[in-house]
Protein backbone atom coordinates (compact mmCIF):
# COMPACT_ATOMS: atom_id res chain seq x y z
CA UNK A 1 0.00 0.00 0.00
CA UNK A 2 2.48 2.51 -1.20
CA UNK A 3 1.50 6.07 -2.55
CA UNK A 4 -1.77 6.04 -1.80
CA UNK A 5 -3.74 9.12 -2.73
CA UNK A 6 -7.17 10.62 -2.30
CA UNK A 7 -8.81 8.60 -5.39
CA UNK A 8 -7.48 5.25 -3.86
CA UNK A 9 -7.20 5.43 -0.23
CA UNK A 10 -11.08 4.39 0.25
CA UNK A 11 -10.45 1.28 -2.14
CA UNK A 12 -6.30 0.45 0.29
CA UNK A 13 -8.62 0.45 3.99
CA UNK A 14 -11.65 -1.55 2.35
CA UNK A 15 -8.81 -4.14 1.14
CA UNK A 16 -7.43 -4.28 4.99
CA UNK A 17 -10.68 -5.29 6.30
CA UNK A 18 -10.85 -7.62 3.86
CA UNK A 19 -10.24 -10.92 5.57
CA UNK A 20 -12.96 -10.00 8.76
CA UNK A 21 -14.62 -13.48 9.13
CA UNK A 22 -17.39 -11.77 10.66
CA UNK A 23 -19.77 -11.04 8.01
CA UNK A 24 -21.80 -8.40 9.99
CA UNK A 25 -18.79 -6.48 11.14
CA UNK A 26 -17.27 -6.29 7.99
CA UNK A 27 -20.53 -5.15 6.45
CA UNK A 28 -20.61 -2.55 8.84
CA UNK A 29 -17.49 -1.24 9.03
CA UNK A 30 -17.06 -0.94 5.02
CA UNK A 31 -20.33 0.93 4.74
CA UNK A 32 -18.98 3.24 7.49
CA UNK A 33 -15.53 3.55 5.95
CA UNK A 34 -17.17 4.61 2.41
CA UNK A 35 -19.54 7.09 3.92
CA UNK A 36 -17.23 8.65 5.97
CA UNK A 37 -14.58 9.11 3.21
CA UNK A 38 -17.14 10.25 1.11
CA UNK A 39 -18.46 13.05 3.75
CA UNK A 40 -14.74 13.91 3.63
CA UNK A 41 -14.68 14.24 0.07
CA UNK A 42 -18.09 16.05 -0.38
CA UNK A 43 -17.02 18.75 2.05
CA UNK A 44 -13.55 19.19 1.37
CA UNK A 45 -13.19 18.87 5.01
CA UNK A 46 -10.02 20.53 6.41
CA UNK A 47 -7.52 19.28 8.91
CA UNK A 48 -8.22 21.91 11.26
CA UNK A 49 -12.05 21.01 10.88
CA UNK A 50 -11.65 17.18 11.72
CA UNK A 51 -9.09 18.19 14.76
CA UNK A 52 -12.43 19.62 15.92
CA UNK A 53 -14.44 16.97 15.47
CA UNK A 54 -12.20 14.49 17.26
CA UNK A 55 -12.04 17.16 20.26
CA UNK A 56 -16.05 17.74 20.18
CA UNK A 57 -16.27 13.80 20.27
CA UNK A 58 -13.98 13.52 22.99
CA UNK A 59 -15.43 16.33 24.58
CA UNK A 60 -18.84 14.67 24.48
CA UNK A 61 -17.36 11.09 26.22
CA UNK A 62 -15.99 13.58 28.85
CA UNK A 63 -19.43 14.51 29.63
CA UNK A 64 -20.25 11.35 30.28
CA UNK A 65 -20.88 9.87 33.54
CA UNK A 66 -23.49 6.85 35.35
CA UNK A 67 -26.16 9.51 35.39
CA UNK A 68 -25.70 10.91 32.18
CA UNK A 69 -25.04 9.90 28.61
CA UNK A 70 -24.02 12.49 26.47
CA UNK A 71 -23.37 10.54 23.28
CA UNK A 72 -27.12 9.36 23.72
CA UNK A 73 -28.00 12.84 23.76
CA UNK A 74 -25.75 13.61 20.80
CA UNK A 75 -27.77 10.42 18.39
CA UNK A 76 -31.06 11.81 19.89
CA UNK A 77 -30.44 15.56 18.56
CA UNK A 78 -28.93 14.36 15.36
CA UNK A 79 -32.09 12.26 14.06
CA UNK A 80 -29.93 9.20 14.54
CA UNK A 81 -31.77 7.69 17.34
CA UNK A 82 -34.98 7.84 16.45
CA UNK A 83 -34.08 6.45 12.56
CA UNK A 84 -32.52 3.72 14.45
CA UNK A 85 -35.71 3.53 16.89
CA UNK A 86 -38.09 2.78 13.13
CA UNK A 87 -35.48 0.92 11.24
CA UNK A 88 -35.72 -1.73 13.91
CA UNK A 89 -39.01 -1.30 15.22
CA UNK A 90 -41.79 -1.73 12.33
CA UNK A 91 -45.09 -2.42 13.98
CA UNK A 92 -48.48 -3.59 13.82
CA UNK A 93 -50.53 -1.53 12.84
CA UNK A 94 -52.39 -1.57 16.22
CA UNK A 95 -49.41 -1.72 18.50
CA UNK A 96 -47.76 1.39 20.53
CA UNK A 97 -45.36 2.81 18.54
CA UNK A 98 -41.81 3.32 19.63
CA UNK A 99 -39.81 5.88 20.70
CA UNK A 100 -36.60 7.49 21.91
CA UNK A 101 -34.68 5.87 24.96
CA UNK A 102 -33.49 9.04 26.40
CA UNK A 103 -30.19 9.58 28.33
CA UNK A 104 -32.15 9.64 31.75
CA UNK A 105 -33.04 6.33 32.44
CA UNK A 106 -31.62 4.61 35.69
CA UNK A 107 -31.75 0.77 35.87
CA UNK A 108 -32.97 -0.51 40.09
CA UNK A 109 -35.68 2.27 40.04
CA UNK A 110 -37.52 1.01 43.31
CA UNK A 111 -40.75 -1.90 42.41
CA UNK A 112 -44.25 -0.22 43.88
CA UNK A 113 -47.60 -1.52 43.62
CA UNK A 114 -50.17 -1.07 41.85
CA UNK A 115 -51.40 2.88 43.18
CA UNK A 116 -48.20 3.67 44.79
CA UNK A 117 -47.31 7.22 44.31
CA UNK A 118 -43.98 7.43 42.51
CA UNK A 119 -42.72 11.17 42.44
CA UNK A 120 -41.03 10.78 45.45
CA UNK A 121 -41.64 14.21 46.39
CA UNK A 122 -41.16 15.78 43.20
CA UNK A 123 -42.16 18.65 42.53
CA UNK A 124 -45.50 19.19 40.34
CA UNK A 125 -49.61 18.63 40.18
CA UNK A 126 -50.36 15.30 41.51
CA UNK A 127 -51.08 13.27 37.82
CA UNK A 128 -52.90 9.85 38.30
CA UNK A 129 -52.70 7.52 35.66
CA UNK A 130 -54.33 4.59 34.49
CA UNK A 131 -53.23 2.73 31.66
CA UNK A 132 -53.84 -1.03 30.17
CA UNK A 133 -51.18 -3.49 28.25
CA UNK A 134 -52.74 -5.37 26.28
CA UNK A 135 -51.59 -7.25 23.16
CA UNK A 136 -52.70 -7.00 19.20
CA UNK A 137 -54.89 -9.14 19.40
CA UNK A 138 -56.57 -7.38 22.59
CA UNK A 139 -55.82 -9.75 25.26
CA UNK A 140 -54.94 -8.65 28.72
CA UNK A 141 -50.67 -9.19 29.47
CA UNK A 142 -51.14 -9.89 33.16
CA UNK A 143 -48.12 -9.18 35.34
CA UNK A 144 -45.83 -7.30 32.92
CA UNK A 145 -43.50 -5.20 33.67
CA UNK A 146 -43.32 -0.96 33.45
CA UNK A 147 -40.69 0.53 33.94
CA UNK A 148 -41.78 4.62 34.55
CA UNK A 149 -39.63 8.05 34.96
CA UNK A 150 -39.90 11.74 34.14
CA UNK A 151 -38.81 15.33 35.00
CA UNK A 152 -40.46 17.12 37.46
CA UNK A 153 -42.45 20.24 37.54
CA UNK A 154 -39.18 22.42 36.74
CA UNK A 155 -37.62 20.25 33.83
CA UNK A 156 -35.57 18.27 35.93
CA UNK A 157 -34.45 14.53 36.31
CA UNK A 158 -33.79 13.21 39.78
CA UNK A 159 -30.01 12.49 38.15
CA UNK A 160 -29.78 15.94 37.61
CA UNK A 161 -30.54 17.03 41.51
CA UNK A 162 -27.23 15.91 43.29
CA UNK A 163 -28.62 17.34 46.82
CA UNK A 164 -31.33 14.42 46.60
CA UNK A 165 -30.57 11.20 48.16
CA UNK A 166 -33.19 8.76 46.91
CA UNK A 167 -34.74 8.24 43.66
CA UNK A 168 -37.88 10.63 42.43
CA UNK A 169 -40.05 10.49 39.50
CA UNK A 170 -39.25 6.88 38.78
CA UNK A 171 -40.19 3.26 39.56
CA UNK A 172 -40.95 -0.06 38.14
CA UNK A 173 -44.92 -1.46 38.39
CA UNK A 174 -46.66 -4.75 37.10
CA UNK A 175 -49.46 -4.69 35.61
CA UNK A 176 -52.30 -7.37 37.31
CA UNK A 177 -54.09 -9.87 36.10
CA UNK A 178 -56.23 -7.98 33.51
CA UNK A 179 -53.00 -6.40 32.53
CA UNK A 180 -54.15 -2.86 34.42
CA UNK A 181 -52.28 -0.53 36.05
CA UNK A 182 -52.61 3.02 38.02
CA UNK A 183 -50.37 5.02 40.11
CA UNK A 184 -49.44 8.46 41.02
CA UNK A 185 -47.46 10.51 39.34
CA UNK A 186 -46.47 14.61 38.47
CA UNK A 187 -48.06 16.36 35.46
CA UNK A 188 -44.71 16.11 33.01
CA UNK A 189 -44.13 19.28 31.39
CA UNK A 190 -41.62 20.76 28.71
CA UNK A 191 -37.51 21.22 29.11
CA UNK A 192 -34.79 21.96 27.75
CA UNK A 193 -32.43 19.01 27.09
CA UNK A 194 -28.90 19.71 28.78
CA UNK A 195 -27.32 22.22 27.16
CA UNK A 196 -23.92 22.95 29.26
CA UNK A 197 -21.77 20.41 27.54
CA UNK A 198 -20.82 19.64 23.61
CA UNK A 199 -24.42 18.84 22.60
CA UNK A 200 -25.83 22.03 23.68
CA UNK A 201 -22.86 24.15 22.15
CA UNK A 202 -23.60 22.46 19.21
CA UNK A 203 -27.38 23.20 18.84
CA UNK A 204 -26.08 27.25 19.37
CA UNK A 205 -23.75 27.00 16.67
CA UNK A 206 -26.56 25.58 14.53
CA UNK A 207 -29.78 28.10 15.76
CA UNK A 208 -31.30 25.23 17.56
CA UNK A 209 -33.97 25.23 20.35
CA UNK A 210 -32.75 22.40 23.07
CA UNK A 211 -36.90 22.15 24.33
CA UNK A 212 -38.64 18.88 24.45
CA UNK A 213 -42.88 18.64 24.97
CA UNK A 214 -43.91 17.29 28.20
CA UNK A 215 -43.94 13.64 28.11
CA UNK A 216 -43.55 10.09 30.69
CA UNK A 217 -41.26 7.82 29.73
CA UNK A 218 -42.56 3.93 29.85
CA UNK A 219 -40.39 0.55 29.18
CA UNK A 220 -42.83 -2.02 28.56
CA UNK A 221 -41.60 -5.92 28.84
CA UNK A 222 -43.66 -9.26 29.31
CA UNK A 223 -42.72 -12.81 27.73
CA UNK A 224 -43.96 -13.33 24.50
CA UNK A 225 -44.08 -9.64 23.48
CA UNK A 226 -41.72 -7.44 22.09
CA UNK A 227 -40.43 -4.65 24.43
CA UNK A 228 -41.77 -1.55 24.14
CA UNK A 229 -39.76 1.85 24.85
CA UNK A 230 -42.00 5.12 24.50
CA UNK A 231 -43.40 8.18 25.57
CA UNK A 232 -46.59 9.56 26.49
CA UNK A 233 -46.62 13.08 25.39
CA UNK A 234 -49.30 16.43 26.60
CA UNK A 235 -51.62 17.08 23.92
CA UNK A 236 -51.75 21.21 22.76
CA UNK A 237 -47.74 21.21 24.18
CA UNK A 238 -45.90 23.99 22.69
CA UNK A 239 -43.14 21.82 21.28
CA UNK A 240 -44.76 18.93 19.74
CA UNK A 241 -43.99 19.90 16.58
CA UNK A 242 -40.27 20.93 16.91
CA UNK A 243 -39.03 18.35 19.59
CA UNK A 244 -35.19 18.29 20.02
CA UNK A 245 -34.89 14.81 19.49
CA UNK A 246 -37.63 14.74 16.86
CA UNK A 247 -39.11 11.48 18.97
CA UNK A 248 -43.22 12.99 18.85
CA UNK A 249 -45.67 10.61 17.16
CA UNK A 250 -49.57 11.36 17.11
CA UNK A 251 -50.33 8.55 18.14
CA UNK A 252 -48.37 8.76 21.72
CA UNK A 253 -50.13 12.16 22.20
CA UNK A 254 -52.19 11.68 25.60
CA UNK A 255 -55.51 13.34 27.03
CA UNK A 256 -53.84 14.72 30.33
CA UNK A 257 -57.36 16.02 31.69
CA UNK A 258 -57.43 18.74 34.80
CA UNK A 259 -59.70 18.43 37.45
CA UNK A 260 -60.82 20.96 39.74
CA UNK A 261 -60.10 19.94 43.80
CA UNK A 262 -61.78 17.18 44.90
CA UNK A 263 -62.35 13.24 44.91
CA UNK A 264 -59.32 11.54 42.82
CA UNK A 265 -59.41 8.19 41.00
CA UNK A 266 -57.96 6.64 44.00
CA UNK A 267 -60.54 7.70 46.56
CA UNK A 268 -58.56 10.36 47.93
CA UNK A 269 -59.75 13.85 48.41
CA UNK A 270 -57.42 16.75 46.95
CA UNK A 271 -57.19 20.10 47.98
CA UNK A 272 -55.51 21.34 45.11
CA UNK A 273 -56.23 20.55 41.07
CA UNK A 274 -54.67 17.57 39.79
CA UNK A 275 -54.92 15.62 36.11
CA UNK A 276 -55.82 12.37 34.75
CA UNK A 277 -54.10 10.03 32.31
CA UNK A 278 -56.39 7.10 30.75
CA UNK A 279 -53.39 5.22 28.37
CA UNK A 280 -53.64 1.24 26.24
CA UNK A 281 -50.00 -0.18 25.40
CA UNK A 282 -50.80 -2.13 22.71
CA UNK A 283 -47.46 -4.92 22.59
CA UNK A 284 -46.00 -6.69 19.30
CA UNK A 285 -45.58 -10.18 19.45
CA UNK A 286 -41.92 -11.08 20.35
Amino acid sequence: MRNINEDTITTAVLESIAGCDNPRLKEVMSALVRHLHDFAREVKLTEAEWMEGIQFLTATGQKCDEKRQEFILLSDTLGLSMLTVALNHSKSPQATEATVFGPFHVHGAPQLEQGDDMSGGAVGEPLFVQATVRGIGGEAVPHADVDVWEADADGFYDVQRPELTGPQGRAVFKTDGEGRLNFKAVLPVAYPIPTDGPVGRMLAAVKRHPWRPAHVHFIVKAPGYETLITHVFVDGDTYLDSDAVFGVRNSLIGNYVRHAPGTAPDGSVQATAFHTLDFGFVLEPA
